[in-house]
């Protein structure tokens, strides 16, 4: 995973996604990731695979993986 602290408590994680080919995929994956605790913003880019996350602290790949799951997507793994 691709982690880097953007400010003080801050940590973004930048992880790839199979499946998304729309805008509607990304407000899917955005969702369910936002749901998960400590999560300050997601952004989901369909065209690239790619889904930015901020959190106050590293977020469980296992937890990402679930949240992916449930919006019907899969996690490849860290970008």
């Amino acid at each position: 995973m691709t982690a880097q602290t953007d400010t003080p408590g801050s940590v973004t994680a930048v992880y790839q996604v199979s499946g998304m080919s729309c805008g509607h995929c990304e407000g899917s994956v955005s969702s369910e990731i936002s749901e998960l605790p400590g999560v300050t913003s997601v952004k989901a880019v369909a065209s690239t695979g790619e889904v930015t996350v901020v959190s106050g602290a590293a977020l469980d790949e296992d937890a990402v993986r679930a949240a992916v799951d449930e919006a019907g997507f899969e996690l490849v793994g860290p970008a």
